[in-house]
């Protein structure tokens, strides 16, 4: 997005009118720096495709540019407020990535060399989480300490970062663990640093995104398949953007409990294996089939491994191939146990998985009718790795995924935009009091704001809870599943009573600064209630712990009694959650 800023002392105008100088302006800016504007350290303040009101303050123009948010600051002559921000500024020199697997523990790190990305160390741990999920959705003593001893090796070497640059994300088993959230805390500990829960779906477009970058420019349609310790990836992509993504509920780990217990191997136990996950891969098999793609693109520690035991033997000069993978199971069978396994470049700390990970990804290869696969040596962590570059020069994916949400129900963008513009004008004022500095709270209140009416396309009565529901369940890419519940709590509760129940789900870290941004949020709905575009008043808000007031202009309560009816209203609601309201 492009978004043009002009401050100074300026009647109200609409978009239409704005001045010919600052339109034609800031799009030959487009036309002549557009592909190096990110990159000369430009933030987008407000990526809203619509065009917004321009008041005493500010106004905001929107433009589209290959789907990468940048902004322009223009500032009239004699104006001192320029907004330009250098992102390059706050760019950390070393940047890392952590991948809590099912199978395996995995960091990276790297630094940007002359806009490149060069890795400067790597560390992974066969940790087996997912071997150690119990029947309870609880985690055996031996997988939590094998888990916390990783976790600490690595908080070793990332304790000194910046929370801004360190990524760390845990996916299937992580996902199903069931504890009232004991072992995350105690990895956070360890690790030092926040660690997001990402769905199958989000899995999906991190490997994706950190696979292509490893590949050739082209054309082409690639499907990518990674195989984790719980579950299976599927993408087709072309580019860097992926175009259709599934997670399957097959993994190295899983498989080998469920066919190939204490070890041992037979044909028996390798058809089921196989059979099992073509069953799994029966939904997608048509989206995925062999006429949808031009080249098959293999990820994950199981098909490296299974690409170096096949090249190694002599059945493959590169790659996987389906007649290696025959020979590699005749194997595998023949052997009769894992343990009597004799395949050069078989590792030790793989071997335990190996046979799962070689029935899944048979069953890959039979029911899409893949004949060759190519391994990249990229996956996951290098995907999150290159997007939090891009969160760092405020490249997000997570503003494409709004506006697209937006488009799908149907959002009043002009409603959204006023709601939107008070509730960031009211941040400002209470972040420092209220511990909201963080950027990601403004981010998070901007979404909500943009998406809080989202459920008036099933419901008006209770649209709020509608709202709710599609934001804590959708596929929102680049959102993990806690920052998903943010914005749905948000949404829940910027209407009618205020829940304390929404926030006690959240993570620990993340429930008292929801709280906080939801009565923003609840207020700026408040002032927009009459939907119309007509001006407002300037609103100060100060705040002391859970105390609130509000100031108006002399008089302006008393010629809209409404607005005051409903912020006599509104205090009552925040009163039942122990906040005081009041307001002059």
């Amino acid at each position: 997005m492009i978004a043009a800023s002009v401050c100074g002392p300026r009647p109200i105008l609409r978009g239409r009118d704005l001045p010919t100088v600052i339109r034609d302006g800031v799009n030959n800016a487009l036309q002549t720096a557009g592909p190096v504007l990110a990159d000369a350290g430009y933030r987008c303040e407000t990526p809203d495709p619509s065009v917004h009101a321009l008041s005493s303050e500010s106004c905001y123009l929107s433009w589209s540019v290959a789907e990468v948010p940048v902004s322009i600051a223009a500032t009239p002559e004699g104006c001192d407020c320029m907004t330009k921000q250098h992102a390059n500024a706050d760019i950390p020199e070393t940047v890392a990535a952590v991948d809590l697997g099912s199978n395996s523990f995995h960091m990276i790190v790297g630094k940007l060399d002359n806009k490149q990305l060069v890795i400067l160390d790597r560390l992974r741990d066969a940790v087996r989480l997912g071997g150690g999920l119990l029947d309870d959705k609880t985690l055996s003593d031996d997988a939590w300490e094998r888990a916390l001893d990783s976790l600490s090796r690595m908080g070793q070497r990332l304790r000194t970062l910046p929370p801004h640059a360190v990524r760390a994300v845990g996916t299937n088993t992580m996902r199903q663990i069931r504890d009232g959230g004991a072992f995350l805390q105690a990895a956070e500990d360890a690790l030092g640093h926040p660690i997001e829960i990402i769905g199958g779906r989000e899995e999906a477009r991190l490997v994706y995104l950190g696979v292509a970058h490893g590949l050739a420019a082209g054309n082409e349609t690639r499907l990518v398949i990674d195989i984790g310790g719980g579950s299976t990836e599927l993408i087709l992509g072309e580019g860097l953007a992926p175009r259709e993504r599934e997670s399957l509920f097959m993994g190295c780990v899983s498989t080998t409990r469920r066919f190939f217990p204490n070890g041992k191997i037979s044909q028996d136990a390798m058809d089921r294996a196989i059979l099992s996950g073509r069953v799994e891969l029966r939904p997608v098999r048509k989206m995925f089939q062999s006429s949808q793609w031009q080249a098959a693109v293999g990820s994950s520690g199981t098909i490296k491994a299974i690409e170096r035991v096949v090249i190694a033997n002599g059945w493959s000069e590169e790659g996987i191939t389906r007649s290696s993978l025959k020979r590699l199971r005749r194997a595998l069978v023949g052997a009769g146990h894992i343990d009597e396994v004799k395949l050069e470049e078989l590792s030790d700390d793989r071997r335990p998985v190996f046979a799962g990970g070689v029935a899944v990804l048979s069953a890959v290869f039979k029911a899409l009718d893949i004949d060759a696969m190519q391994v990249s040596d990229l996956a996951l962590r290098e995907g999150l790795l290159y997007e939090l570059i891009g969160h760092i020069r405020h490249i997000d994916i997570r503003d494409s995924t709004v506006r697209a949400v937006m488009q799908r129900f149907g959002v009043d963008r002009a409603q959204a935009s006023r709601v939107e513009t008070t509730a960031r004008a009211l941040l400002r004022q209470v972040e420092g009091n209220w511990a909201l500095d963080d950027p990601e709270h403004t981010f998070m209140l901007n979404w909500a704001s943009r998406l809080h009416e989202i459920g008036l396309v099933i419901s008006h009565g209770s649209f709020h809870k509608h709202g709710a529901y599609i934001l804590a369940n959708a596929d929102l890419p680049g959102f993990s599943r806690p920052q998903q519940a943010v914005l749905a709590a948000l949404v829940r509760v910027h209407r009618r009573r205020f829940l304390d129940s929404e926030f006690v789900a959240l993570p620990s870290y993340a429930a008292g600064s929801a709280k906080r941004m939801s009565v923003l949020l609840r207020l700026s709905v408040l002032m927009h209630r009459g939907r119309s575009g007509s001006h407002k008043p300037p609103m100060k808000i100060a705040v002391h712990e859970n105390d609130i007031r509000l100031d108006f202009p002399d008089g302006w309560l008393l010629e809209h009694p409404l607005t005051e009816a409903e912020i006599a209203r509104e205090a009552e609601y925040l009163s039942a959650s122990g906040f005081t309201l009041q307001y002059a």
